[in-house]
């Protein structure tokens, strides 16, 4: 087992790939700077299985990027790469992960519990749906430095720990990021499209409300002619309706799975969209 670094990318995308998952440079790059990821080689040094841990403070913690070559699975390689990534961080920590239907077994050997659901929606056809934003209430801007503490405090009532270090690489890495602003100029909103090989990927979405939630996402999807997605965590039903609406369809609902915990850090109900499997 080694921890991988930067000269691995190819690699890694050539393993992602091979199980059909769309991971790019930019994407691991991303992962690389605020996370760990562990992996084995075979014998002519190809990368065979990788899993990936992005710590955000002592709080909370992600696992992600679990995978293993079809030709060397069976031989606990993905455990073994599992049990580090956990080993990396407290037994204080939350640990969280959305599993996949083949994944969630290993998970629940190694004692994460199911404790939500998270809804991924694609759209090849965005149609606008407008909502009632002409009255003026709040208006939306580009993205800036001086957006940042106030976007961070949004963020961490969102999610339930500090991710300020994953934030800054997430921004630079984005299409296009946007903040809300209510008639105080006070920021109740943000939202990131990142750009990947197959998906416009909407997320995160940080909204004091649904308003503010679909006016950033009309935003950031207008006149956009590819594909579009966004993951969506339960609780956010009318948001749901609205994709919806707007030509997304839901292709899974994945379980949120959890240890050293029975439940995810507090959260205020205001992320409608997360950032990525990967991130939580």
């Amino acid at each position: 087992m080694y921890r991988l670094n930067k000269k691995d990318i190819p690699g890694l995308i050539a393993l992602s790939a091979s199980v059909g998952w769309d991971y790019d440079e930019q994407e691991i790059n991303t992962i690389m700077s605020v996370g760990i990821v562990y992996g084995h080689k075979n014998e002519q040094g190809d990368i065979i299985s990788s899993a990936a841990i992005i710590p955000y403070d002592n709080k909370l913690a992600s696992i992600g990027m679990v995978i293993v070559n079809e030709n060397y699975r069976g031989n606990g390689l993905g455990k073994e790469l599992t049990q580090a990534c956990i080993n990396s961080v407290s037994d204080e920590t939350t640990i969280m992960l959305i599993a996949t239907k083949e994944g969630k077994p290993l998970y629940e050997k190694l004692g994460f519990q199911t404790v939500t659901y998270v809804h991924k929606f694609l759209s090849d056809n965005y149609m606008p749906f407008y909502s009632n934003h002409e009255n003026k209430e709040y208006e939306i801007i580009p993205l800036t430095d001086s957006h940042f503490s106030q976007l961070q405090e949004l963020d961490q009532s969102a999610i339930g720990a500090d991710r300020s270090s994953f934030l800054k690489f997430r921004i630079r890495q984005a299409k296009q990021g946007v903040v809300v602003r209510n008639n105080n100029g006070d920021v109740v909103g943000y939202g990131l499209s990142i750009e990947g090989p197959i998906n416009l990927i909407l997320g995160p979405i940080v909204a004091i409300n649904h308003d503010v939630a679909t006016y950033i996402i009309e935003h950031l999807a207008r006149g956009y002619r590819g594909k579009l997605r966004i993951d969506v965590p339960d609780g956010q039903e009318s948001f749901i309706t609205y994709l919806e609406k707007c030509g997304f369809h839901k292709v899974s609902q994945p379980p949120v799975m959890v240890k050293n915990s029975i439940q995810l850090p507090p959260r205020n109900h205001t992320l409608y969209g997360i950032a990525a499997q990967i991130f939580g």
